[in-house]
């Protein structure tokens, strides 16, 4: 599937805070989310995106939040910035009416052309809760590899949810972008 007649992808403007931080959260938590395979309802509950970290997101360099829309309804958006040299991707999130259609890949393509093209990054990297091993395979079938590399759950801080289960942690997932980093 393309993208839906009338979509347009573009970047994200302090303006569209509001409409990012709805779209994240249906994506991602409550029942709205069980509509589509991405749902972490039954790992965590509260916020999936603080608005204030997601400001400071679109205010710092080499930071962008691409965003698919149509007649002024967002239907898909991903975060990409530079980090430690590499091009870093989350935030990801695609109408859970619209998942399996195609559009979150063509919105993941955009994030790594950004930081390959755009930044010249030789690498993209991404963060995912080790027990999602559906959306850990998506990421493989496009590339990702597993690197053996956890990071820690910020388990207290609220921004980011409220975990249901003790024994949360992320994976770092990692992409070659150019054809010297895949030699």
């Amino acid at each position: 599937m393309s993208l839906p007649s009338a979509a347009a992808l573009r970047r994200a403007t302090h303006d569209d805070i509001p409409a990012l931080v709805d779209l994240v959260t249906r994506a991602y938590r409550g029942d709205a989310s069980r509509a589509g395979w991405t749902t972490e309802a039954d790992l965590l509950d509260g916020n999936r995106i603080d608005p204030e970290v997601l400001a400071a997101d679109l205010a710092r360099p080499r930071s962008v939040v691409p965003v698919l829309e149509q007649d002024g309804r967002l239907l898909a958006c991903a975060h990409v910035a530079e980090d430690d040299g590499a091009g870093y991707f989350g935030m990801f999130a695609v109408d859970p009416a619209l998942q399996r259609g195609g559009i979150g890949k063509q919105v993941l393509a955009e994030c790594e052309r950004i930081a390959r093209d755009e930044w010249g990054l030789p690498v993209m990297r991404m963060t995912v809760i080790d027990v999602r091993a559906e959306l850990i395979a998506f990421y493989e079938r496009r590339g990702y590899r597993r690197t053996g590399v956890f990071k820690p759950f910020p388990y207290g801080d609220a921004r980011f949810g409220l975990p249901r289960r003790d024994d949360l942690r992320f994976e770092v997932l990692e992409k070659p972008l150019r054809a010297e980093a895949a030699a």
